[in-house]
């Protein structure tokens, strides 16, 4: 990677914040939680949680995960 490469990253990278889009791409997507066995509510409460919080929906479930085993 090129001087001028790693400065047009580092600036798209901090000064930008990335989309989290549901468009049915990801290992978790609207597409796909149904085979994992989510119904509709969890389903739009991950990709509500995800939206707001600017993490993809994996990162709510591992968060959701490790806040259960701390109280556990």
């Amino acid at each position: 990677m090129t001087e001028e490469e790693y400065e047009a990253l580092d600036e798209l990278l901090t000064k930008t914040t990335p989309k989290v889009s549901a468009n049915g791409t990801g290992f978790v997507s609207k597409r796909n939680a149904k085979l994992f066995g989510l119904d509709e509510l969890s389903v739009n409460y991950l990709f509500t949680r995800s939206l707001a919080t600017h993490k993809s929906p994996a990162e709510i479930i591992g968060l959701m995960v490790r806040e259960k085993i701390a109280v556990g």
